[in-house]
């Protein structure tokens, strides 16, 4: 069995985890546009592509498949996600499952105003929000909203763009800052065809906040779910966290998979403030979290590498240790050239 990371970057813990996982029973393959992408030092074998929005990308991942023999691929960026989901068809007819939601999820949680509308219809609480600085302004003269706010992509990845103004002078400066930033940044291509309502403008949680790793089954029902209280936050990726036994938010997890019917991992981020749970955004792929739940007893590759094979995965080997803090710590590797 062999399974392809594509926009695999710095994801060298996950890569390991499946390194583990099959052992001698097949091969963890790696691609990136960068040579020197950690994650590629560490895989079985290794693959420089293009950019995801290159006209030939989606051609030389099925070259890689074909050649590599390919059984399944795990995507690990956004961007990427509804680029190889338009393709589903060309890697079916090849047999590589992709480890990826359909396009209507994907879209779902791309589009962070259609993630707000997906928690309105099961009545989950969500930050207020609005897609024009008129109607921001609006909402704080009326005292809907307070400073500070956040300003934000609606098609966002990686922390790109965010900005925390505090003052009505620095709204009007930072709203067009952001769709600046999105103009000369990778997100362009998301969002070009919507650049009037590109930019979000919400109000500023304060409170905790929580990472839900939401494990979904191939046929799209959830099956686990680790909840872990955020302890820290570095360059937009959990930096600490530990994982507690919260029933209400796993209860939430699954009803948040059941509705949403994803494929594979959910990386949930979730504040809770003044008694309230209130849901910001949705990725559908293993995030910068994942290991937390991994440390903490989760062992999410087994469980795909096994439905990969067609086989039913028995949870009973999943622990859950509870109130046992983790910290990420940097390390040096020699990359490749």
């Amino acid at each position: 069995m062999n399974i392809l990371f594509t926009c695999a970057g710095r994801r060298n813990y996950l890569l390991q985890y499946f390194l583990e996982t099959l052992r001698n029973k097949g091969k963890v393959l790696a691609a990136d546009m960068e040579i020197t992408a950690p994650s590629l030092a560490i895989a079985d074998k290794a693959f420089v592509v293009p950019a995801v929005y290159s006209d030939d990308y989606v051609d030389i991942i099925l070259n890689i498949c074909r050649k590599e023999k390919v059984d399944a691929l795990i995507s690990l960026n956004d961007l990427e996600l509804p680029v190889l989901a338009s393709a589903s068809q060309r890697f079916d007819e090849i047999n590589v499952r992709l480890i990826i939601s359909n396009k209507r999820v994907i879209e779902t949680c791309f589009d962070k105003y259609k993630t707000l509308l997906f928690c309105e219809k099961l009545k989950i609480d969500c930050p207020k929000t609005f897609l024009t600085l008129d109607n921001a302004r609006e909402a704080l003269e009326k005292d809907i909203i307070k400073f500070p706010l956040v300003v934000k992509p609606r098609w966002g990845s990686a922390s790109i763009g965010i900005e925390f103004p505090e003052t009505f002078e620095e709204l009007e400066l930072t709203h067009p800052l952001v769709s600046l930033k999105i103009s000369k940044s990778i997100l362009y291509e998301a969002s070009r065809e919507h650049l009037d309502q590109a930019v979000m403008i919400q109000e500023k949680i304060n409170g905790t906040e929580y990472g839900l790793d939401i494990l979904n089954d191939f046929s799209g029902k959830p099956v686990q779910v680790y909840v872990k209280e955020k302890l820290a936050m570095r360059a937009g990726e959990t930096d600490k966290s530990v994982l507690r036994n919260n029933s209400v938010l796993e209860e939430l997890g699954f009803q948040i998979g059941h509705a949403l019917g994803h494929i594979g991992n959910l990386d949930c981020d979730i504040f809770e403030s003044n008694g309230k749970y209130l849901l910001l955004e949705m990725n559908p792929r293993f995030g910068g979290g994942y290991p937390f739940s991994h440390m903490s007893g989760a062992d999410y590759p087994a469980a795909i590498s096994s439905w990969i094979e067609g086989h039913t995965y028995d949870f009973k080997g999943f622990t859950k240790k509870y109130d046992e803090p983790y910290a990420k710590c940097d390390t040096l590797i020699k990359v490749l050239k």
